[in-house]
């Protein structure tokens, strides 16, 4: 004992300042790395948000949503509540409520986007830290930092970024479940899961196999115990993923919206249909979906018939060929997730391969099962699905961003140890730099600056690695460690660059869009307001009056005022203030009045007896049509529109256009001529 208490006090001073600093480091190092990353995240999802606008379509909801609580619940796309949006409400009531506080403006719009890609970056981080380590949650979290597509679609306002919250803490609350087999973390993990339904319909339901995979074989209970709570699960998952959309189909059709872009007006059918399996077979890929002339009333219970809206985000556009190497090799898909992809795979076999998995008794193989899951089944999924587009592949980004963290740390560790799998962390620095050159090889002028600053690199790093690896095999000897690092630390530095600049470019360029889009500007940036019906925004070199909008150079679109001056001095004791085909987005921002859209995804489907009906009761006044061209009732007439125009006086242009150039010719041919019909003298 006395040997003992002498000779351990002289052990412990040998190096008191190397074991001092690396405990300093462990404690400050890793929290100031989070710090930065999140720094960057919000330079990234912060920096001049809102610059280009914040889209046409679920801006006016918001509007609409924020002044009325029938309109709040029931998602209405105007402020008549004659139609609602094509998406469930609880995304879009954040917005609302950042409205609310900080008034209605592009930023308060954005802001819980934005909020929600920072939070995931947290949440992603703390995820992967619980099982693998600070330094593979730290790369999770960079890479979900700088993937193109959540940035964008983080600064816009579609409500994947919130769905892609939801799901994370759901997978936080499965991991809980699985760890502890205790019923109610995974009952509290359908009640998120069903929430995200809520927010963007069967979208949040590819996590499911997940889940549930996880859950069933890793919960330290009986299979029995398992197969019960999972059961139990399923139906609390279906009872709150249906409560809103029943709510909604059994409330009488007099007394609440049209459910927009629905032949039927069910929020059920809109759900298993063009959100669901429309989705995957492509139907209604490239047109607008009309109503089928039924005569569901407004939302105040008069026969007050509500309104379309003019397109909403991307009646065209989105992958045209399903098949295994669309994520990889298809742009502009590829170029969203495509440049951390072949990292993630080899991650995800680096971490498989790492001996018989005991899912009950390693928390390794929990996340082998949630990410890895997770990966297949949404690669799978936007791989055949006929009609995506391409920011809904941001929830897929955190599996992709987990496995490149979760890999690379399980890789390097193989690396170091020997073996056949030592050979996976080189190969993955080369494919993932090979995947990154064939991605920027369809952008030659980006390309050819950044593929050298990519290459040089990564064949400088991996050709190290595989020099050192080859070396210790002949001779026996260790690798020197402290050189690899570094040259492993500069390879993948090379792969953050190109990500980053893709991420960075409509930011910088001003090029953001209603439909996210990472990358170069392709044809035209996209911006603000569409002028729907020409197969998207319309630019030129000076600013024109068409359809009641005015268009900026840039290719924004607002509402005309001297339309809109014209509307509200003459719209006496109408209920409605226009019915119309081309603008319901920008009136209803400019207006904040009821408008009745009849066309687009949120469209009223009007017939002419209707019609007639409503100018009869005094009701509707003003019609705002399109005659010609290829708009949205694909160059022919429609009944109302020959109803109008026969029974109602036209006004002259001149009355309410701006004094603005006409529209370039190709785009008059698109759009046709915008007629403003006045309908009073049919109530005299």
């Amino acid at each position: 004992m006395a040997e003992a208490s002498t000779t351990h006090p002289q052990a412990e001073p040998e190096h008191p300042r190397e074991q001092q600093e690396p405990k300093r480091f462990s404690v400050h190092g890793p929290r100031l790395a989070l710090f930065g990353i999140l720094v960057l995240a919000v330079l990234m999802d912060f920096y001049r948000l809102g610059q280009d606008g914040f889209g046409s379509y679920y801006p006016p909801a918001v509007r609409s949503m924020v002044d009325n609580w029938h309109n709040f619940f029931f998602a209405a796309y105007d402020p008549g509540g004659f139609t609602s949006l094509d998406k469930p409400p609880v995304g879009f009531w954040f917005q609302v409520l950042s409205a609310k506080i900080f008034g209605l403006n592009t930023v308060s719009v954005l802001l819980p986007q934005a909020l929600a890609g920072v939070l995931s970056v947290f949440l992603l981080y703390y995820l992967v830290r619980r099982h693998f380590g600070v330094v593979a949650g730290l790369i999770a979290a960079l890479a979900l930092a700088i993937s193109p597509i959540s940035v964008v679609t983080n600064r816009n306002a579609t409500i994947d970024s919130t769905l892609t919250l939801c799901l994370l803490l759901g997978a936080w609350a499965v991991m809980r479940a699985a760890e502890t087999g205790r019923l109610r973390w995974l009952l509290l993990t359908a009640v998120i899961v069903g929430i995200g339904f809520n927010i963007k319909m069967l979208e949040a339901y590819l996590v499911v196999p997940a889940f549930g995979l996880l859950y069933l074989l890793a919960a330290p209970t009986s299979i029995r115990k398992r197969v019960l709570h999972l059961a139990l699960a399923l139906l609390v998952l279906l009872v709150v993923s249906c409560s809103w959309v029943l709510a909604v189909d059994l409330t009488p059709a007099s007394q609440r919206p049209y459910v927009g872009n629905t032949q039927d007006d069910s929020e059920l059918s809109l759900a298993l249909g063009y959100n669901g399996i429309g989705r995957l077979l492509g139907l209604g890929r490239g047109k607008l979906i009309q109503g089928n002339g039924g005569s569901a009333q407004p939302s105040n219970g008069s026969s007050t018939p509500p309104a379309k809206s003019a397109g909403g985000p991307g009646a065209t556009g989105g992958p045209r060929a399903p098949g295994p190497l669309r994520l990889f090799a298809q742009q502009p898909l590829a170029g969203q997730t495509g440049w951390q992809l072949p990292l993630a795979i080899l991650g995800l076999v680096a971490l498989a391969w790492q001996g018989r998995p005991r899912p009950r008794e390693d928390r390794h193989v929990h996340s082998l099962l949630l990410w890895g899951m997770w990966l297949l089944t949404m690669g799978i999924f936007f791989s055949v699905a006929g009609f995506i587009h391409e920011y809904y592949l941001t929830v897929m980004a955190p599996a992709i961003a987990a496995l490149c963290g979760i890999g690379l740390v399980v890789m390097w560790r193989d690396y170091r140890g020997g073996g056949w799998r030592g050979w996976l962390l080189p190969a993955a620095l080369l494919l993932t730099a090979a995947e990154q050159i064939v991605l920027l090889a369809s952008y030659p002028t980006w390309g050819k600056f950044l593929i050298p600053l990519l290459t040089i690199p990564c064949l400088l790093a991996a050709g190290m690695l595989i020099s050192a690896r080859i070396a210790s095999l002949r001779t026996g000897k260790a690798k020197a460690v402290r050189l690899l690092l570094p040259a492993l630390v500069v390879g993948l530095i090379a792969l953050v660059f190109a990500p980053i600049v893709w991420a960075a470019l409509p930011i910088l360029q001003g090029t953001e869009s209603d439909l996210p889009l990472a990358g170069p500007a392709r044809g035209g940036n996209g911006a603000g307001l569409a002028v729907q019906g020409a197969g998207g925004t319309t630019t030129g070199e000076q600013a024109f009056q068409n359809g009641g909008l005015v268009v900026s150079p840039g290719g924004q679109a607002t509402a005309d005022p001297a339309l809109v001056r014209y509307l509200e001095e003459h719209q006496g004791h109408a209920h409605v203030l226009v019915a119309t085909d081309v603008n319901a987005d920008a009136l209803i921002l400019a207006t904040n009045r009821p408008v009745m859209p009849l066309s687009g995804f949120s469209s009223y489907p009007l017939t002419a007896s209707e019609a007639a009906s409503l100018v009869a009761s005094g009701t509707v006044r003003f019609f705002l049509l399109t005659s010609g061209g290829g708009g949205p009732h694909e160059g022919g007439p429609s009944s109302v529109t020959s109803w109008v125009a026969q029974h109602c006086a036209i006004v002259s242009p001149s009355l309410w256009q701006s004094p603005l150039p006409s529209p370039p010719a190709a785009v008059s041919a698109q759009l046709g001529t915008t007629i403003l019909y006045d309908c009073a003298t049919l109530r005299r």
